[in-house]
């Protein structure tokens, strides 16, 4: 069969560009639609094509229909760009015959979101096989499709949905990314303050823990499901001189054992490249000498969900830890002298004081690339459940993490006034 699989282009609204003329902050890494890439790999026996949308205009998505004539249509959306997507999808109903297919964070943690008539089936959860077993059966014309991790709409507008017992064997590591589907869009994945080339290597899916505002753990119904080190070093070759690789894993030494063997399997494959990593502050204080072993493996750098300097906060947030483990983990990677990307969360009950106790945590701490989101509770997590009621923004255009979409106890033009002007401050060095 044809398959399309589509990454939607940039989009989600901005309060404070709409509202008060303030400019949102750009993203920093620009990847490729690495999900699709390995949702291809499961689809060998198949003609498969990737479309890019952040790369290409959105007007090239006609003509690539015109001419591929695809038999299903696969988008993958993140919250933002859930309505993008059934607009896109309502548009291909109308003017040709194929199935649509999504899938992606939303369409797992709030399938019934696309419970419409332009949707024909939802994959919930990683979906290499899912989608996999949903073609082969579209391909013989099957009609009676009931597979584990595929939702479809039947009578009442119900979804019909049998839930996957994620394993291992969902990973398909026999069959790797296809990553010569983005080859001619290589060089726009780059690294942007170094302007180097960055291609992803995925080492697990799942995570380890389970914060309350975290999208990952119901793509894999809440398990850890790691990649052996045979599979993630072939996807580093297969990227060739690509010489940035993101260590794709929310928490990349969540396995300390499996960690050191890929990182032994490397140095003994002579391998040099440079690598970042996601990795989360307690495990950088518990494995120091896992870190170290890995730079001289080749990690440059760690991003780092430190997510708060407050303790009642990183409770609220199910962190599991302390604020004292942030300052030990930054102690110990200025130590290794590795790159810092430091994710935090802005909460909308944030004070100038609030505020400024951060900027100079930031600033005290020397953290390289501070990223600061604002508190969004995304559907079908914890923090959605429990602030839901509390919500004053319902349209996902605006759940980009650039917009307040729960009250905020400043002004809001004080608010995002306050909060532009500490991300310009850092980001303009």
């Amino acid at each position: 069969m044809r398959v399309l699989l589509i990454n939607p282009p940039n989009c989600g609204r901005s309060i404070p560009e709409e509202e008060f003329g303030i400019t949102s902050i750009k993203q920093i890494f620009r990847g490729e639609p690495f999900s699709l890439e390995v949702l291809a790999g499961g689809l060998a026996n198949h003609d498969v094509r990737i479309l890019d949308l952040k790369c290409e205009k959105e007007s090239m998505l006609w003509p690539v229909l015109a001419g591929f004539k695809p038999d299903i249509v696969g988008f993958t959306a993140v919250t933002c760009e859930a309505n993008k997507v059934l607009a896109f999808a309502r548009e291909i109903k109308s003017q040709m015959d194929c199935r649509i297919v999504v899938g992606g964070n939303h369409a797992s943690c709030d399938p019934q979101y696309f419970n419409q008539p332009e949707i024909d089936f939802i994959i919930v959860g990683i979906g290499k096989q899912s989608f996999g077993q949903l073609a082969g059966k579209l391909e013989k014309n099957e009609t009676d499709i009931d597979i584990p991790g595929v939702a479809r709409r039947k009578a009442g507008s119900n979804l019909q949905f049998t839930s996957r017992n994620y394993s291992r064997a969902d990973l398909m590591e026999d069959n790797p990314p296809r990553y010569d589907l983005v080859e001619t869009y290589r060089s726009h994945y780059v690294l942007e303050k170094l302007n180097m080339r960055m291609g992803f290597v995925i080492t697990a899916h799942g995570c380890t823990h389970h914060c309350s505002f975290c999208a990952i753990p119901p793509t894999t119904g809440g398990k850890y499901l790691l990649h052996n080190s045979e599979s993630v070093l072939r996807d580093i070759k297969l990227l060739g001189d690509i010489p940035f690789i993101r260590m794709v894993d929310a928490n990349t030494f969540g396995n300390p054992r499996a960690a050191q063997e890929l990182c032994d399997r490397i140095k003994a494959a002579g391998i040099r490249k440079k690598y970042i990593a996601d990795v989360r502050a307690d495990t950088i204080v518990n494995h120091y000498d896992l870190l170290k072993e890995w730079q001289g493996a080749g990690l440059a750098g760690v991003v780092v969900g430190f997510e708060e300097v407050e303790d009642s906060r990183l409770s609220a947030y199910d962190k599991q830890y302390k604020s004292d483990v942030v300052t030990r983990s930054l102690e110990m990677l200025h130590k290794l002298g590795l790159m810092i990307v430091g994710d935090f969360i802005v909460s909308p009950d944030y004070t100038e004081d609030d505020f400024a106790r951060l900027e100079k945590f930031i600033a005290r701490h020397k953290i390289h690339v501070p990223m600061l989101s604002i508190l969004t509770p995304l559907p079908g997590t914890p923090l959605y459940a429990s602030a839901k009621n509390n919500l004053l923004i319902h349209d996902l255009d605006y759940y980009t993490f650039t917009n307040a979409v729960l009250p905020t106890r400043l002004p809001q033009r004080q608010f995002y006034e306050t909060y532009a002007s500490i991300m310009n401050k850092f980001h303009s060095r």
